[in-house]
């Protein structure tokens, strides 16, 4: 289901849960972003696929997605899991090409859609949302090469450093812990380049160890910095 909420009220919910456009002015908002539409999906539908043509940005407003590709061998990677807040399809929309990716719901998801040439001429005249799109970028390439970096190492720190990527993607802080998706492990396996099994082990190794602690649907992580004092 999908509409376009052209009022204030979404106005101000995607400033209040979309770190991107917290702090610009609702008319700048509305000015800029006239043809926003959100629809509602739900888990494992393909939102957006690879090799389609770049026409929109989205932007998680709620639920998780995943994006992935495939290697040679026509073996499913997946490049990153994003939630609440995030923006996907931004790459392809600013080349004005085709899509690199694949973008997958995980849970049920909430997206919302803006044309790629509004997000465009929104990055022109506003300074601030280019500089917040390059900090976007860098991070996710910071992440990146963390991950190639650890490609080596062993088992337990790179499922520490997957659930850290994990957090820093918009997991959620509940004064008690970071909460982040309680994934299938074949998607943990997935981001780590582990075995299933191996990914299992260590997901109790770490509860064992009261790094984290998991319930049906969440996995909450005490202390980051455990986790990065693991991985370091």
């Amino acid at each position: 289901m999908g509409n376009s909420p052209q009022n204030s009220e979404f106005t101000e919910r995607l400033r209040q849960e979309v770190p991107f456009f917290e702090g610009f002015g609702l008319e700048v908002l509305q000015e800029t972003i006239v043809h926003v539409s959100i629809r509602s999906h739900p888990a494992n539908q393909v939102i957006l696929l690879e090799h389609d043509w770049g026409g929109s940005v989205y932007f998680v407003m709620d639920g998780w997605v995943k994006i992935r590709t495939h290697n040679v061998d026509g073996r499913e990677v997946t490049l990153n899991i994003v939630g609440r807040g995030e923006i996907v399809g931004e790459m392809a929309a600013i080349e004005e090409a085709p899509r690199s990716t694949d973008v997958i719901t995980l849970t049920p998801a909430e997206v919302c859609s803006v044309p790629a040439m509004e997000f465009y001429n929104f990055l022109k005249t506003e300074s601030m949302a280019g500089i917040r799109l390059a900090q976007i970028i860098a991070r996710r390439l910071r992440q990146l090469n963390r991950r190639l970096r650890l490609r080596e190492a062993e088992s337990l720190t790179r499922v520490a450093d997957t659930l850290l990527f994990l957090a820093e993607g918009r997991g959620r802080d509940t004064g008690k812990g970071v909460i982040i998706p309680n994934l299938p492990h074949r998607e943990l396996s997935s981001i780590s380049g582990l075995a299933r099994e191996t990914v299992t082990r260590c997901l109790t190794k770490l509860e064992k160890r009261g790094l984290i602690h998991r319930e049906s649907d969440f996995i909450s992580v005490a202390n980051l910095k455990d986790l990065e004092d693991l991985i370091s």
